[in-house]
């Protein structure tokens, strides 16, 4: 029987200079899960506007399965500015629709029969908080439990990352967030060292730590994993990391090792940078 693996959070719009393009991590997720031979489910909140019409009109011809809410609040947008050096700048709208996903019994219901669920931090900024964390405490003991930490902005604080690694049995984090994170806990200026102590502290089973053109590492109490990062030649790195996740979880699920479903992650990111989009067919 196929995995039920979902993705919940933030599904939103990202306005680039040159034109819109879907973003939300946790609906590719699903989506690289379910084209991986999974049951992929995307859990969010749009706007009854055009923007949010759009999304399911996408989610819809991708064959993506959802639990997608339609609410009064607009649907999410990034505003992405670059400067003269073509540096990004972003604002993240507030107070949109996937910030106030309601928690429904068909949730519930997924929650119940889910076999993985990942979830990240930027989602938890506001009422959407208390869906995620009663989805969380909705799923089987054995349900796997992915904190993919995602820092955005100011939108993350001790509080949140606290409950979430509580919850969490995998965190997969960049060595870039490492650091912030290690300066919220005061863990050190060693990433491993750092990763170990989250792994003790909060009873994870291990760490996953990329490190974007440098590959990833697993991290457990006793080894360091690396895996280098597949050979690609890049078109576009959008949702490359979503889709990492959710070859390791379908991998890992299916009984693979560590290091097979390393490799397995860092083919198919190397595969989605290859191709347009952070859903491609």
């Amino acid at each position: 029987m196929k995995k039920v693996i979902v993705g919940i959070g933030e599904i939103l719009w990202d306005l680039l200079p040159s034109g819109k393009a879907l973003g939300g991590a946790p609906a590719n997720f699903a989506y690289h899960a379910g084209r991986l031979g999974e049951e992929g489910w995307a859990v969010s909140a749009v706007g009854g506007d055009a923007l949010g019409r759009e999304i399911l009109d996408i989610v819809a011809e991708k064959g993506l399965k959802n639990l997608i809410v339609v609410t009064d609040k607009p649907t999410g947008t990034v505003e992405v500015e670059l400067d003269a050096r073509g540096v990004p700048s972003y604002n993240i709208k507030e107070d949109v629709a996937w910030d106030n996903i309601p928690f429904t019994p068909d949730m519930e219901a997924l929650a119940r029969r889910a076999d993985a669920v990942c979830f990240g931090s930027l989602v938890q900024r506001m009422a959407s908080r208390d869906t995620v964390l009663r989805f969380l405490r909705a799923l089987r003991p054995e349900a796997l439990k992915v904190f993919d930490i995602n820092l955005r902005q100011h939108y993350y604080s001790r509080e949140v990352l606290e409950t979430s690694l509580q919850f969490a049995d995998i965190l997969k984090i960049n060595d870039e967030e490492i650091r912030t994170v290690a300066g919220l806990f005061a863990l050190g200026d060693d990433d491993v060292a750092a990763c170990r102590t989250l792994i003790a502290r909060f009873g994870l089973r291990f760490v996953i730590l990329t490190k974007g053109p440098e590959g990833s590492c697993v991290i457990t109490l006793d080894e360091v994993l690396p895996q280098p990062a597949g050979e690609a030649v890049v078109v576009d790195t959008v949702g490359a990391g979503d889709s990492f996740t959710a070859a390791f979880v379908v991998a890992y699920l299916r009984g693979d090792s560590l290091a097979d479903a390393q490799r397995l992650a860092s083919d198919t990111a190397a595969y989605v940078c290859s191709c347009k989009g952070a859903m491609p067919r």
